[in-house]
């Protein structure tokens, strides 16, 4: 039996990914208004805008096209080398600084939520990294939670290729969670198809432990098998890449455990954005339809093998 994917969730694609727009400049506002007026899209993933005129023309056509925004903050610390889990305070807090700044605008624009990424650490002083986070992490909340409701997620990436960042595997992102969750229950994690191969862990061994603190997730695909070949790390290449882990039969898999521990839901209808970028010189229309065509057949598979 087929059962529209709009019964379970809502499909959302992630700007700063899709264009090049990450560091808040550049075409923002034409390439946003191509996904805003695309039906297939109920969320639209944004990051910081420079400018304040754009950013205000944003929310507008969000308004206008009935679509959702959500805030994705991680290319605050990206680009400027931050680290919410430094050792060293003052960079903490520079790190600190950013994110909040990332909020006031989350907020100005509306936004229904928020997500950003721990740091690199040190295997010596993982702990101390850990509970630097931790300190991060609810503060963040803490001057989110003053300014209205908003979940507030951290992203699960890699921890020894890519971004080697200190969440990280399933069990401690689990812990985390788990930790951050006591004081803030608006809380949760931001799961993503791309980073679990780069995690080193099957689609199940990634979502299982970490099933009740999920508040996001994202599709895509990342290649892994070699730091020789194209694509390699944390590239977010289209579905089907040559040398990548991710297609159509991944996807389905993915949704299935999503469906299956109950993140998918008819409920709740939640959020799984696509996270796709074009490599080298392809055309972002293809890489976006590429995304579109894969995940229509893999809800077609997960159908097939669930309804």
């Amino acid at each position: 039996m087929y059962i529209p994917m709009s019964a379970y969730m809502r499909v959302g694609i992630i700007h700063f990914m899709a264009y090049p727009v990450s560091k808040g400049e550049g075409p923002i506002a034409q390439t946003f208004q191509q996904l805003a007026s695309d039906p297939f899209f109920e969320v639209i993933e944004v990051t910081q805008i420079k400018e304040d005129a754009v950013r205000k023309q944003v929310a507008s056509m969000a308004e206008i096209a009935h679509v959702e925004l959500t805030y994705g903050a991680q290319p605050r610390l990206l680009t400027n080398k931050l680290n919410i889990n430094d050792l060293d305070e003052t960079k903490r807090q520079d790190a600190l600084k950013q994110l909040k700044e990332g909020i006031d605008e989350a907020y100005a624009m509306h936004a229904k939520a928020y997500a950003f990424l721990s740091g690199p650490y040190e295997e010596a002083t993982k702990e101390a990294s850990y509970q630097a986070l931790v300190a991060s992490t609810k503060e963040l909340c803490a001057y989110a939670e003053a300014k209205g409701p908003m979940p507030i997620s951290l992203e699960v990436f890699d921890y020894d290729v890519d971004k080697k960042s200190l969440i990280g595997p399933a069990p401690l992102a689990a812990r985390f969670a788990k930790e951050i969750r006591k004081e803030f229950p608006f809380f949760g994690l931001l799961v993503d198809l791309s980073h679990i191969p780069l995690l080193h862990e099957t689609i199940e061994e990634s979502l299982e432990p970490v099933r009740h603190y999920i508040t996001h997730a994202h599709m895509g695909n990342c290649v892994v098998k070699s730091p020789s070949l194209p694509g390699y790390g944390d590239l977010h290449p289209r579905f089907g890449f040559p040398g990548g882990e991710n297609d159509t039969e991944e996807l389905a898999r993915y949704l299935s455990s999503l469906l299956s521990i109950g993140y998918l839901s008819t409920e709740r209808r939640p959020v799984v954005s696509f996270e796709v970028k074009p490599f080298s010189d392809e055309d972002p229309a293809l890489v976006i339809a590429n995304a579109k065509r894969t995940l229509l057949r893999a809800w077609d598979l997960v159908c097939q093998r669930t309804f």
